[in-house]
């Protein structure tokens, strides 16, 4: 039997149970077949992943769930699928969670967030579903889930129809308390099909109010917005979200669609307005992230997790019949108003032997050559420095995923076209940002075909999908001026 490679209307809504058990054994040994498989990030267990859901800390516990189509990697009818951890490292595998089986979500269970209320944790969501003409009607919805992880839909939906000059294209509910009030904040595109922000409040989670569109910017924000997530870090306010067609004289990018940020002053819930916004900027300067969902956790920190991977983009693993992952947990602070994005401490769990180097830039020189992509490299360069780190490097042909520096210039370029598999080749193979102009730091994770890099303490971070072929785990370092010094550490899998 051999998987699905051309995927209709029809087999993409048809119901899990009616699909073969045979066919779900056949998907299952193919995706764990996989060289590309990952060891300490969360992917799915077959079929496609999406949006991070519900990010979370309750009942002692972390959580946090996903766009889930386990049947292939293309977007059918979608689920929720649910994990746990005790530290943010190790996720245990909760199952699916919230089902297409209801009349609100009959044709999938769409983005949304969850909220710690009480003894339970609430879950908002929206629900689509077709109509016999295949329109879609989206509906905000909501659910509880008690300390044994038990879902109870609400009966009715928190929201039932669209506000007046705005279409059905509304989705991505992110639940949050400000001044004792609950919010609910939603992508939407209103009947000029232009991307907005709306904003809900309710002093029950019953009854919701639309207070209007959130204000912070007279520039138009694409077609669509998707996955608005407003958090607060030192009393100022930082609006995540995905604008879907933004006119790239507005910010420059190179992905199908960006994952971008605002910082401001504070958050004014009367006027629902964003006070002093800054202007708009990439969350990451790589190539795969989107729908970064963040909450303020109650241990005072923002945490966030984003997925690597782009709508409307094919990946090499879809042959594989699997797609997709989050990212790492990162912590957001500011300093002097700009975001910093940091790897979680708990991260340091992972890593296993260590080994240090250090030398003078030159012709290329071999840091390290582990047995597999599955490390932690730590990597400080001077204020002189100019040269090429390279991950995934083939030991005949030296070509792998390069990190491309220049410290005195300001410039870095991460490229990936001799990285392995390519794709996405009409996004370009590379990305080209700017960097201080002094030393340079870069804590990077490799997780066998997704690598994350943080630049100097999380002022940037640069993210990629690669796809390595056999042989290709070296790590080389070259250059013209400057010196270095760096740690190196595997990292275990994930418990």
């Amino acid at each position: 039997m051999s998987l699905v490679q051309k995927w209709s209307t029809e087999l993409r809504y048809q119901p899990y149970h009616e699909w073969p058990t045979d066919y779900l054994e056949k998907l299952k040994q193919t995706t764990n077949d996989s060289t590309w498989r990952l060891a300490f990030h969360i992917q799915p267990v077959t079929g496609l992943l999406n949006d991070p859901n519900g990010f979370s800390y309750f009942n002692g516990k972390w959580h946090v769930f996903y766009q889930s189509y386990p049947l292939g990697p293309v977007h059918g009818i979608k689920s929720w699928y649910h994990l746990t951890s005790e530290n943010l490292v190790d996720w245990q595998d909760e199952g699916l969670a919230i089902l297409p089986d209801g009349p609100y979500d009959s044709h999938g269970v769409y983005s949304g967030s969850a909220l710690a209320v009480g003894d339970r944790l609430f879950l908002a969501y929206t629900g689509n579903v077709r109509d016999q003409d295949w329109q879609r009607h989206s509906f905000q919805l909501g659910a509880w889930l008690d300390n044994k992880n038990q879902i109870q839909k609400l009966s009715e939906p928190l929201i039932v129809n669209s506000p007046k000059g705005y279409t059905q294209e509304i989705r991505d509910p992110q639940i949050f308390i400000f001044n004792q009030q609950y919010y609910l904040i939603i992508g939407a595109q209103n009947e000029q099909e232009e991307g907005k922000i709306l904003t809900y409040k309710s002093s029950d989670l019953v009854n919701w109010q639309c207070i209007g569109e959130m204000t912070f910017s007279d520039d138009l924000l694409g077609f669509m917005v998707e996955c608005p997530n407003l958090i607060f870090i030192d009393n100022q306010a930082v609006l995540l979200f995905c604008p879907q067609g933004l006119d790239q004289k507005q910010l420059s990018y190179q992905n199908i669609y960006p994952n971008t940020y605002v910082v401001a002053d504070g958050f004014d819930g009367e006027t629902n307005t964003l006070n002093n916004p800054s202007s708009l900027k990439n969350l990451d300067e790589g190539f795969d992230v989107y729908a970064t969902q963040a909450f303020n956790a109650p241990d005072g920190r923002a945490l966030t997790i984003s997925w690597i991977g782009l709508p409307e983009v094919g990946y090499p693993t879809d042959e594989e019949g699997w797609a997709h992952c989050l990212s790492l947990v990162k912590e957001l602070t500011l300093k002097d108003g700009n975001l910093l994005q940091r790897p979680v401490k708990e991260l340091e769990k992972l890593r296993l032997d260590h080994h240090s180097f250090n030398g003078t830039l030159s012709s290329v020189q071999k840091i390290y050559s582990p047995q597999e992509n599955r490390y932690e490299l730590q990597l400080d360069l001077d204020a002189a420095a100019q040269g090429t780190l390279t991950l995934f490097a083939d030991d005949d042909t030296n070509l792998g995923l390069t990190l491309s520096f220049d410290t005195q210039n300001g410039t870095m370029t991460m490229n990936r076209e001799n990285a392995g598999t390519p794709f996405a080749k009409e996004f370009g193979t590379s990305r080209t940002f700017k960097i201080p102009q002094r030393g340079l730091s870069l804590q990077i994770f490799v997780d066998h075909s997704v690598v994350e890099v943080f630049i100097n303490q999380g002022e940037k971070v640069a993210s990629a999908r690669v796809f390595p072929k056999k042989g290709q785990t070296a790590i080389l370092l070259e250059g013209t001026t400057g010196i270095f010094s760096g740690e190196y550490w595997t990292l275990r899998p994930m418990k």
